[in-house]
């Protein structure tokens, strides 16, 4: 829980761990004022990290709850990579090599169709491209277009999937093979910098035909 203060981590943890609280209860367990964790709550609420509701009360004003935001939860940690590379090497011990081929051959069928289906109906290179580029974007690839002498660059500055790629690298090859079926006929696809062999990015040169 980084760029956080000590009471700004306490309070996460303990709004994890027991659900939404109220002041004078977050105040207890911190032992300090409630004007003291009133400050903490304000500083985490305009940082994201929290929200606020009232809930009306038998007597008197309503109470107010405080609970975490979605963007709270980076800061506990999140094993899914582990269970993902887990359930591969499962995969691969029980059903052998052809099976672990069959998982990332379904994927890159669905994957594709996908893609296909929102890509394809575009007619030139730069479209289906900027379009590529958006979807890979809005699955978590921080991804962009950039033109160059050779024609254009798709860049992706995070691998979401990177766990998964180290352990399997028919991930990587399978996405380099639905990014030249896309454009197929249009422009030539190659991947020119990969971020599993240690570079900062993975960058691919589609160049047209």
């Amino acid at each position: 829980m980084s760029k956080l203060t000590k009471a700004g981590r306490t309070i996460l943890q303990l709004l994890k761990e027991r659900g939404d609280m109220t002041v004078k209860q977050l105040a207890e367990k911190l032992e300090m004022t409630t004007m003291g964790v009133r400050q903490h709550l304000q500083q985490l609420e305009q940082e994201g990290e929290l929200v606020s509701y009232d809930e009306k009360a038998l007597r008197g004003r309503p109470t107010r709850f405080w609970q975490l935001t979605p963007a709270a939860q980076r800061h506990f940690e999140d094993r899914h990579e582990e269970l993902t590379v887990q359930l591969l090497i499962s995969v691969k011990q029980v059903f052998g090599e052809q099976g672990l081929d069959k998982l990332i051959a379904q994927r890159e069928a669905d994957s594709l169709a996908l893609y296909q289906d929102r890509i394809l109906p575009l007619t030139t290179v730069k479209a289906r491209l900027d379009k590529l580029a958006e979807m890979r974007e809005q699955e978590g690839y921080m991804a962009s277009v950039e033109q160059n002498e050779q024609g254009y660059l798709l860049l992706e500055n995070h691998c979401p999937i990177c766990a998964a790629a180290t352990a399997c690298m028919g991930f990587c090859r399978s996405e380099l093979s639905i990014f030249q079926s896309l454009f197929q006929d249009l422009a030539a696809v190659t991947r020119t910098e990969h971020i599993i062999e240690g570079a900062r990015r993975c960058a691919y040169q589609v160049t047209p035909i």
